[in-house]
């Protein structure tokens, strides 16, 4: 997981992460699960599939394994969703104990 290179989807109005809150407390909380991309291509079909009408307001940002739990933090996310299918959308997540 280190090793790789990710996506991640910025919005260019907030400068905000695009994350899912599968719980309705994570909502509350604020923070959710920082959705990523294993391909730049996915993460545009994504935009495509499910915001077409917004995705000039989304930007696609590469972003390191290493450079991960630093984001986490700064952020103050749960996890990670790791997005399998962009389509459906089949997601993985994954949680963060740092």
């Amino acid at each position: 997981m280190f090793s790789q290179i990710y996506y991640l989807i910025l919005s260019r109005v907030d400068g905000r992460y695009l994350v899912a809150q599968p719980n309705a407390r994570d909502r509350e909380m604020g923070a959710g699960y920082l959705l990523m991309f294993r391909e730049r291509f996915e993460a545009l079909s994504y935009l495509n599939s499910h915001a077409a009408d917004l995705s000039d307001r989304f930007a696609v940002e590469s972003v390191s394994g290493t450079q991960l739990k630093g984001l986490l933090q700064r952020w103050g996310f749960h996890g990670v969703g790791i997005v399998q299918d962009p389509l459906i959308p089949k997601i993985e997540f994954l949680s963060y104990g740092g």
